[in-house]
């Protein structure tokens, strides 16, 4: 048995100048950004369901993706696999997917308080 749940949006963007990106996003919707020093991503605060929204520098093509987090990654992965998912890769502490129709995605260890209380508990069987 593992539980998972949406964990949030990741923002990524092509660019030389985050601060400018996280500015806009931050505008765009109305959150807040989190006053912090990381070199490749912007957090902002505040999102509703306790959703992670970061804005983060890549050097891929701009895009969103969907972050799922999971209290056991490896079982979750297996799951998403057998729903047709493919794993792309490991990267740090998380996996890189690719969904049935492209879509990247990454599962991701639980970061939100209410995790346990609000993710979806698999007991091993697809639905």
């Amino acid at each position: 048995m593992h539980r998972s749940r949406l964990a949030g949006f990741i923002i990524d963007c092509q660019t030389e100048d985050l601060d400018a990106a996280a500015r806009f996003w931050s505008g765009a919707l109305g959150l807040p950004l989190k006053a912090e020093d990381d070199p490749v991503y912007r957090l902002l605060e505040g999102a509703p369901g306790n959703l992670h929204i970061e804005v983060q520098q890549v050097k891929h093509a701009s895009r969103v993706h969907v972050d799922i987090a999971a209290d056991d990654l490896e079982a979750e992965a297996a799951r998403l696999e057998a729903l047709g998912a493919k794993r792309v890769g490991n990267v740090k502490s998380w996996i890189v997917m690719e969904a049935p129709t492209g879509q990247r995605f990454c599962i991701v260890r639980p970061q939100s308080k209410d995790f346990a209380a609000t993710a979806n508990i698999w007991n091993g069987k697809q639905s």
